[in-house]
């Protein structure tokens, strides 16, 4: 039964990555984010403690929601793509080769590290996507996306080698500094434009 929650939590988070690679609605795309804190906080709570997982679950969502004030006191909150490429075909492609290059990875990294194939897998893969959604996007608001996506990718990997409160709450600061300087960029930027 554990088995099947853990493909479940790695599913979620490989549709919530490619999600936020593929959705344009601010409002989309932090769902996702929201969801996919869902699937991390089952992936690290395999080998931390639930309390400390849940901490990682609600700072998630804390730093969804400050981003989410931050793009709903925008008026103009939907701003167009000019960097090549833009369609969703070619990303959703390269989110394929991403997909099976962190497989790949994971086999290796999950007997290495002695993990269960979907922590590892789940880890590399939030990490590449992240990665991938960095290299798409210049805009503040899609950046903060990938770069949590990034740091969510790490803490899984991490939490299965540490199990340090102290690394929980750095991580966590981490989180909700970098959703914080998310939010003023996002803010700064609307009102450089007008």
């Amino acid at each position: 039964m554990i088995t099947i929650l853990n493909w479940t939590a790695l599913l979620i988070a490989l549709i919530t990555s490619v999600g936020l690679l593929l959705q344009r609605d601010w409002r989309v795309g932090l769902g996702l984010l929201a969801t996919q804190y869902l699937s991390i906080f089952w992936l690290v709570q395999i080998h931390w403690p639930v309390s400390m997982a849940a901490g990682k679950l609600v700072t998630g969502w804390m730093a969804c929601a400050v981003l989410g004030m931050a793009q709903l006191s925008n008026s103009n909150t939907e701003e167009s793509e000019a960097a090549w490429p833009q369609g969703r075909l070619f990303r959703l492609f390269t989110a394929g080769i991403i997909t099976a290059a962190t497989f790949g990875l994971s086999l290796r990294a999950s007997n290495w590290l002695g993990l269960s194939l979907p922590v590892a897998w789940g880890s590399l893969l939030l990490a590449g996507m992240g990665l991938l959604h960095l290299g798409f996007s210049a805009q503040p608001f899609r950046v903060v996306l990938g770069l949590l996506t990034v740091l969510a990718g790490f803490e899984i990997l991490y939490a299965a080698v540490e199990s340090s409160t102290l690394v929980a709450a750095l991580l966590s600061a981490i989180n909700l500094s970098l959703a914080l300087a998310g939010a003023y960029l996002v803010t700064m930027s609307k009102e450089g434009q007008t």
